[in-house]
C-alpha cells in the first residue's frame, strides 16, 4: 500500500493497489486529518471512479464528516467549488493523465490547498497503514456524518467566461480527449458567438478509446493537428483526463512546447501588470526566465508538481506559473492549475495580437531542447552520482533531481513523481551542441546502467 502515496497525491492500479477497501480507509483517515469538517468530493469518468468515490465518502461520513458530492467533474471545477463554497477541504478521484487501469485521489485542505508529500500525505499514509494492521477493512459502523449532492457547474462556467476579453473571430480546435473538459467546452463557447469551436472527443469516456489521456505524448495530439489543418483553425488545444492541463498546437498543427507557452502568457500578463511575479518549473527553457526579466517581471524557478507549485505561488503571490508538462496555474483561479483557463488566456492573447500563433512563438525558439526523455532504470542514485562526478566544474543544484548547468548548455535529471521513471531534459544554444551533449550524457547513463530503457510515446 505504501507505493500508492506519491509526492502530491494517491495513485495506483485498480484494483490491485487501490480498491474500495483502501479508498474507504483513506476517507476515514482524511476525516481524522480534517477534524470531520465539511468537504466536497468529485470524480472523473474512469470506470472505477464511481465505486472509489463512494467508498471514500463512506469512510469519511462513517468517521463523522460531512460530504457534498459534486459527482463527475473536472479537477479545476472541483477546486473552484472548494474556494467558492468555502469547504474545509476536498477530494478528487482521478488519475489525471494516466491510463484507464490506474486511478487515484487528489486531496485538498481549505482554499484548494493540496496535501503533499511535504505536508499532510505522510500523516494520512500512517493512519491508513495503522488501519490495515488492525483490520482488513474499516470496521462496520453506522454513518455518523452527513451526505448531500451539489452542482456549481454554471457558476464555474460564468467565472471562466468572465475572463474572456473582447474576442475577435477565432476558430479554435479542441480535443477534449474523452475526458472532463468535454462538458465544459460547449457551454463556455455558447456565450461568445465570435468564437467558433471545432471539437472532437467531447463525451467523457474513462476508457479513453481515441488516444492516451496524456496530451504530453506526441501521438495524443495527432487528431488535433489534423483537425486544425482541416478547419483552418487559429490554434488547437488538447486536454488531459481531468482537464487540469493542456497542450497547444499552432495554426499549422505543430505542437508548441509548454515552456514556450509559459513565456508567451507571462509576457502578455506583463503588458497589463508590470513587475509581476511568475514561477516556471526547472525543466523549462532558459528563454522563459529571460523573457520575464527582460519585460520587468520577477521569474522564480521551482520544483515540478502541482502541490509544490501551488504552495510556492501562494507564498510569492505569483500571478501565473507554468510547467513543461502543460500545467498552467493562475492566481485568478486560486493558484490552481486549469486547462480551460489556459485556453482562455491563449484566446485573449490571439484576439489582442491579431497575428498567427506561430509568429508569436517564433522569437521564443532561441535554444534547442531535447524535450523530456523518459528512462526506465533501477539505478537512479548511481546514475545521479556518476553524472555529478562527470561534471565537477558545472553549476549544480538538487532542487528537484540533479541540474547541471554551463553557460552554453544545461540538463536536469529527476525522478517522476507519478511513474517509475527518471526524466531527462537537456538544452543547448544550437542543435549541434544539443545533440553532442545529449549523446555524452546518455553514454554516462548507459555506462551506469547498461539495462536502462528509453520509453517512447
Amino acid at each position: 500500500m505504501t507505493g500508492i502515496f506519491k509526492a502530491y497525491d494517491v495513485r495506483g492500479a485498480y484494483p490491485a493497489e487501490l480498491d474500495e477497501t483502501v479508498a474507504e480507509k483513506i476517507g476515514a483517515a482524511f476525516a481524522t486529518l480534517m477534524k470531520c469538517g465539511t468537504i466536497a468530493v468529485g470524480r472523473d469518468c474512469r470506470p472505477s471512479s464511481p465505486a472509489l468515490a463512494s467508498a471514500f465518502i463512506r469512510g469519511y461520513t462513517g468517521a463523522g464528516g460531512a460530504v457534498t458530492d459534486f459527482g463527475m467533474t473536472s479537477s479545476p471545477l472541483l477546486y473552484f467549488v472548494l474556494i467558492k463554497g468555502k469547504f474545509d477541504g476536498g477530494a478528487m478521484v482521478t488519475a489525471s493523465h494516466l491510463p484507464p487501469a490506474t486511478n487515484g485521489i487528489k486531496l485538498c485542505r481549505e482554499q484548494a490547498i493540496p496535501l503533499s508529500g511535504d505536508e499532510g500525505l505522510p500523516a494520512l499514509q500512517r493512519m491508513v497503514e495503522e488501519m490495515s494492521v488492525r483490520a482488513g477493512r474499516v470496521p462496520a459502523q453506522p454513518a455518523t456524518g452527513s451526505y448531500r449532492t451539489g452542482d456549481l457547474t454554471g457558476s464555474y462556467i460564468d467565472m471562466v467566461a468572465g475572463f474572456i476579453r473582447d474576442p475577435r473571430p477565432l476558430t479554435i480546435a479542441i480535443d477534449a480527449g474523452d475526458g472532463m473538459a468535454g462538458p465544459e467546452v460547449q457551454p463556455l463557447f455558447s456565450k461568445f458567438p465570435s468564437l467558433i469551436p471545432v471539437a472532437i472527443n467531447l463525451e467523457p469516456d474513462g476508457r479513453f478509446p481515441h488516444h492516451s489521456p496524456n496530451p504530453f505524448l506526441t501521438t495524443a495530439t495527432d487528431e488535433l493537428a489534423a483537425l486544425v489543418r482541416d478547419n483552418g483553425a487559429d490554434f488547437g488545444v488538447a486536454f488531459d483526463g481531468d482537464a487540469d492541463r493542456c497542450i497547444f498546437v499552432d495554426e499549422r498543427g505543430e505542437r508548441i512546447p509548454a515552456d514556450l507557452v509559459t513565456a508567451l502568457i507571462a509576457a502578455s500578463y506583463l503588458v497589463q501588470v508590470s513587475g509581476a511575479t511568475f514561477l516556471y518549473d526547472l525543466r523549462s527553457s532558459r528563454v522563459v526566465a529571460e523573457t520575464i526579466t527582460h519585460l520587468g517581471g520577477r521569474a522564480i524557478r521551482c520544483r515540478v508538481g502541482h502541490a509544490f507549485i501551488r504552495e510556492q505561488m501562494r507564498r510569492e503571490n505569483a500571478l501565473f506559473a507554468g510547467e513543461l508538462s502543460g500545467h498552467y496555474y493562475f492566481r485568478d483561479t486560486g493558484f490552481c492549475d486549469n486547462g480551460i483557463f489556459a485556453m482562455v488566456q491563449m484566446t485573449n492573447l490571439l484576439s489582442l495580437k491579431d497575428r498567427p500563433l506561430s509568429d508569436l512563438i517564433a522569437p521564443l525558439k532561441k535554444y534547442s531542447s531535447t524535450g523530456e526523455i523518459n528512462i526506465r532504470t533501477g539505478h537512479r542514485d548511481e546514475i545521479m552520482e556518476v553524472l555529478m562526478a562527470r561534471y565537477p566544474d558545472a553549476k549544480t543544484d538538487t532542487l528537484d533531481g540533479l541540474t547541471i548547468e554551463y553557460p552554453a548548455w544545461w540538463f536536469n535529471l529527476r525522478s517522476s513523481n507519478t511513474e517509475p521513471l527518471i526524466r531527462l531534459n537537456l538544452e543547448a544554444g544550437t542543435k549541434a551542441g544539443r545533440d553532442k551533449r545529449l549523446a555524452e550524457v546518455m553514454r554516462v547513463i548507459r555506462d551506469a546502467d547498461p539495462a536502462m530503457e528509453i520509453e517512447t510515446g
